[in-house]
Formats: C-alpha cells, structure tokens, sequence
C-alpha cells in the first residue's frame, strides 16, 4: 500500500496533521475484506450507479455529499473505511475530502470496474 500525503488546506490551524489516506490494490483491498471485520465499504458513485450494482455489502455516499466535515453516517473517525467509485477518480477525492475532515483509515482501491467479484442490487 501506498501512504498519499497532501500539503495543509488553507484555514488548517498549524497544529492539524497532515491529511493523509494510503491507496491499495485491488488485490490488496480482497484481502483485507478477508481478514477485517470491522470496516465499512463505502462507495462513492451516484446514488443510481449504485442501485445499479455494487460490491456486496457497501454502502452509498456519492462523492458530491462528502465535504470537509464530519458525517453522521461515519461517526467513528478511527474505523477502516475501504473506498472505490467506477474508475478511480471520485474514490481519490473522496479519500482526500474523508482524510480532511478527519477520518484516519481510510484505504482508497480504484474503481468497481476492476471487481472480479459478484456485484448486487440490495
């Protein structure tokens, strides 16, 4: 896994810590599914994309909900949250706006498109 490092956001008071989230493979994101147990799969694409089709067990924040704050649905800031979108693009930004708000594990590992995996409905 890769660490991703970003610089202080302006209005970041000097004692913050960096914003940071590491970036897995696919590979390494099963894995971890296999092992952990207390995470949550987030996935960040539309609300329809996701009705769509999904990996087993995620649930759905669209990336345009996520901003520099804390969200009710993810109250504990310390949890493992594995996040992907479609391709990869929004599940970056997600991790980075995650990572500013506060949350400390996050793992980003691309796009539903690389899902070797059955996908869902429910």
């Amino acid at each position: 896994m890769q660490q991703i490092i970003f610089p202080p956001l302006p209005g970041d008071s000097a004692d913050r810590p960096p914003i940071s989230y590491r970036q897995a493979t696919m590979d390494e994101a099963q894995a971890l599914m296999q092992t952990e147990t207390d995470y949550i799969l987030l996935d960040v694409r539309t609300e329809m994309e996701f009705d769509l089709g999904h990996i087993p067990g995620a649930v759905n924040i669209p990336n345009e909900r996520i901003g520099r704050h804390k969200l009710s649905s993810l109250p504990d800031e310390a949890q493992l949250i594995l996040v992907y979108c479609r391709s990869g693009s929004r599940s970056k930004m997600a991790a980075q706006k995650l990572a500013g708000a506060g949350y400390q594990n996050i793992i980003e590992f691309g796009g539903i498109l690389d899902w070797p995996g059955d996908l869902t409905t429910e």
